[in-house]
């Protein structure tokens, strides 16, 4: 790895606020402090910084604790596809679990913190918890579904409908963490989203301002605060 982790996590999986996000609720007290001793390191990544490397070994999982991550991929042209973005609470690295190695590189989009989860001590555990290997296996799940309803988006929707879902789905990430009004910041940048949902960085650019002088939404710098959900809904082609 590129970092050293640091000290010691004086905030435990049993006292983080975001525990829930990571690790099934119904633990029991001697299951929880099992993981309060597998997650025990820690490191800090400023903005830019790379938490890994595609082509890494993989040994570690990462949950994200404070701050945001992309991931993305280097292609032959020399340019980067970015093909994910991951909030607090959630996990990342599992892209190199089938390889053992991962497949993607993770850097920060931000100030950020991450837990460090050995990978090898997690698997024995969760053999041994099986509320751990379930709560597992649907953050896979959920991965792989999130994976391939953007790969289906890439090439079949229009640009407006992408970005509509977009920011409906940060949304929906936003408020599972405690935000209100549907009022969040854009944690990436317009080039990143560009990447991510396939479009050009103009195309982002005349979207958001197109979305906000039809009242859709309301943008003051990187905050976004959405006014009309039910439109936004509409121009997603989902039901409110």
């Amino acid at each position: 790895m590129l970092w050293p982790p640091s000290k010691t996590i004086q905030i435990k999986c049993s006292e983080c606020m975001l525990g829930h996000f990571c690790f099934p609720a119904q633990l029991d007290s001697s299951d929880v402090l099992l993981l309060d001793a597998l997650a025990k390191e820690r490191v800090h990544l400023k903005r830019d910084e790379v938490l890994y490397r595609q082509g890494d070994v993989m040994n570690s999982l990462f949950s994200v604790r404070f701050g945001a991550l992309k991931t993305e991929i280097s292609i032959q042209s020399g340019q980067h596809q970015v093909l994910g973005f991951h909030l607090a609470g959630e996990i990342i690295g599992l892209d190199g679990i089938g390889e053992d190695r991962y497949q993607t590189n993770a850097i920060a989009l931000e100030d950020s913190e991450v837990c460090i989860i050995p990978f090898d001590e997690f698997e024995d555990l969760a053999q041994r918890v099986p509320a751990l290997q379930h709560q597992f296996r649907r953050i896979v799940g959920k991965e792989l579904s999130q994976d391939k309803r953007h790969l289906l988006s890439l090439g079949s929707l229009p640009a407006e409908r992408k970005l509509a879902l977009f920011i409906l789905n940060l949304d929906q990430r936003a408020k599972a963490r405690g935000a209100v009004n549907h009022e969040f910041e854009f944690k990436m940048s317009r080039a990143d989203m560009g990447s991510f949902l396939g479009i050009t960085i103009e195309t982002v650019s005349r979207l958001v301002k197109r979305f906000s002088e039809a009242g859709l939404i309301q943008i003051k710098q990187r905050s976004i605060k959405i006014i009309d959900i039910g439109g936004l809904h509409e121009l997603a082609g989902e039901l409110n």
